[in-house]
């Protein structure tokens, strides 16, 4: 999702408040509101792919699954940070507040024309501070393409495509790419499913 226009409000309390009421998500970086935009087809099928793999794994663990919904804090001595993930997994996660976590997992957040350079620098710079967070997960819908960055390898992003398994290792699940984009038709997908006929249809 995209940020929009900025609201100000004099406190992270006040934020809180209104988000329960407001009818439009805002995420908040040291004040200041944005509205966030709608996001795409693709963008809710990879979402809700991934969030719905990530819960089959963990149904019988004590980590919970959340989409977009559930927000996450980043706060030091001089600023605090609100965003809403695409999708994130906490564990052991007891701060007592039901609208938000400081203790994901991972995080996963699914890449657009609008939200990338956020995503891939404000965002990744603020999750990074992130004591608990072992992974970094960014997911590009308008090609195949998924990007990973470990806490346990100094956040050096590596790159995943269509034909590679993906182990996110912090849940210690490996997943197809090909899994993960199964519901998205975009270029490179139905390029890709096209050849695996064709293979096929040779074998055969």
């Amino acid at each position: 999702m995209s940020l929009n226009y900025a609201v100000n409000y004099t406190s992270e309390e006040e934020y809180l408040e209104n988000e329960q009421i407001s009818d439009i998500k805002h995420e908040y970086i040291d004040g200041v509101c944005y509205a966030m935009a709608g996001a795409s087809r693709n963008h809710n099928q990879l979402s809700q792919t991934v969030s719905r793999l990530f819960g089959n794994h963990l149904d019988d663990t004590k980590c919970g699954v959340y989409s977009s919904d559930m927000k996450v804090k980043i706060a030091d001595e001089t600023s605090s940070k609100f965003f809403y993930p695409d999708v994130l997994v906490a564990c052991d996660d007891d701060n007592g507040n039901d609208y938000y976590t400081n203790k994901p997992r991972i995080i996963v957040e699914v890449l657009s024309k609008g939200t990338r350079r956020i995503d891939k620098t404000l965002k990744l710079a603020a999750y990074k501070t992130i004591t608990s967070l072992q992974e970094y997960v960014l997911i590009e819908q308008d090609f195949a393409e998924i990007e990973v960055c470990r806490r346990n390898n100094q956040w050096i992003s590596e790159h995943y495509f269509l034909g590679d398994d993906v182990t996110f290792e912090s849940i210690d699940l490996t997943l197809s790419v090909e899994a993960i984009y199964r519901r998205v038709q975009n270029q490179d997908v139905l390029e890709y499913l096209e050849s695996q006929t064709k293979t096929e249809t040779h074998e055969h």
